[in-house]
């Protein structure tokens, strides 16, 4: 042991958290789990979008098929493809069999869209659209007009105040994701944290710890060595996103994202730090690994609650939750992907996270000192903050 490492003994804490935790197939399986689910995430939606080539309409004459080519049109093409058939019992038939997602068979006044069970909206909207749009250059010929004086003055263009970074189910979906990287990350390595220390105390271990190395070096050790490891794990599933983003062509969301990651690193940083101290007091309150369920129960509802505001919330709820410490590590990254947000914004919920991060720490050294050695019977958090210090 070098002369560095007793003068800093939280640094043998660490080194023996992490090498312990690396060794451990309950990790390590978790680990190689959370990438299989992120790689899947990225890369099957790509490919089921690339592979499953245009839906099939069954029509049976020209003006079905010009209806549908005006459809696959207006969806951007590649979308949809005609399908003649002989007769409405035929069409009928494939509609049946699965072979085409629905049939356009000719109605009493235009066209009548058959389907098996249900209809997708998005098809039905794009053939009715075709069909209105057909229908009205075909009444205008017969009135003398091109279609260009029929749909003059009707053109509708869209225009954004303050369009967001990436386009809407993108953001939601990343927002989700970042949100949940951190619930999980967090509440994961907080459970191994209080089971770490309930079972140095069941065994006498953490006395023998504490006998050569302070307690306050041992919870720094703790936290330390978990973030070290929150954090590479972080890092080796974003690292996993990035192959799968590049490997389906979709790397142009890495633009936008990439910019929020550098801030969420920070987020989460600051956050697991404050989160690990209080799984340690948990972990130091229990004196068996049952005692845990309600021991760690503050923790839990200190990281579900802001984990659902941040996903389900509404704008301004999320934006208030975005200053809050805690919820800010989910909340803050996932605006800045959904909105323009302002550079003090990120930086002011960072002050108060680090102002909240020390505060918690502190505390949670305290408890975590009065409460480690402590044995016979599970104490409550009250209790805790009421015992002297020795």
């Amino acid at each position: 042991m070098s002369n560095e490492t007793l003068r800093h003994p939280w640094q043998l804490v660490a080194q023996r958290e992490i090498s312990t935790k690396i060794r451990d197939k309950t990790f390590i399986g978790s680990t190689a789990f959370m990438l299989l689910v992120v790689l899947a995430a990225v890369i099957i939606p790509a490919l089921v979008a690339g592979n499953s080539g245009p839906d099939k309409i069954a029509v049976l004459d020209d003006s079905g098929a010009k209806v549908v080519a005006v459809a696959d049109g207006i969806k951007g093409g590649d979308s949809y493809e005609a399908t003649r058939t002989a007769d409405v019992a035929a069409a009928e038939q494939l509609v049946k069999d699965g072979e085409v997602e629905a049939a356009l068979l000719p109605g009493k006044n235009g066209f009548e869209v058959l389907g098996k069970q249900r209809v997708d909206s998005g098809l039905q909207d794009s053939l009715r659209e075709a069909a209105a749009n057909l229908g009205m250059e075909q009444n205008a010929a017969r009135a003398g007009l091109t279609p260009e004086q029929l749909r003059a003055g009707s053109q509708l263009q869209e225009r954004l105040l303050d369009p967001g970074p990436l386009p809407e189910i993108v953001a939601n979906f990343v927002n989700i994701g970042l949100a949940l990287a951190f619930y999980m990350t967090a509440l994961g390595f907080g459970m191994m944290i209080a089971q770490s220390v309930v079972q140095e105390k069941e065994s006498r271990v953490v006395e023998i710890l504490a006998a050569a190395v302070p307690i306050r070096a041992l919870l720094w050790g703790k936290v330390i060595g978990n973030t070290v490891l929150a954090l590479t794990q972080i890092v080796v599933i974003a690292a996993a996103s990035l192959l799968g983003l590049l490997a389906t062509g979709q790397a142009d969301i890495l633009e936008v994202i990439a910019p929020v990651a550098g801030w969420f690193v920070v987020f989460f940083v600051l956050g697991f730090v404050a989160l690990a101290g209080l799984w340690a007091v948990a972990g130091s309150l229990a004196t068996r690994q049952e005692d845990l369920g309600s021991t760690t129960l503050p923790g839990q509802m200190v990281l579900m609650i802001p984990f659902f505001f941040s996903v389900f919330a509404g704008a301004e709820a999320k934006s208030v939750a975005s200053f809050i410490p805690i919820a800010s590590s989910m909340a803050m990254p996932g605006r800045m992907l959904t909105e323009h947000v302002p550079l003090w914004q990120p930086l002011l919920a960072i002050v108060f996270l680090l102002v909240a991060t020390v505060l918690i720490v502190r505390l949670g050294a305290r408890l975590y000192e009065r409460t480690l050695l402590r044995t016979g019977r599970r104490l409550g958090y009250r209790e805790a903050i009421s015992i002297k210090a020795s």
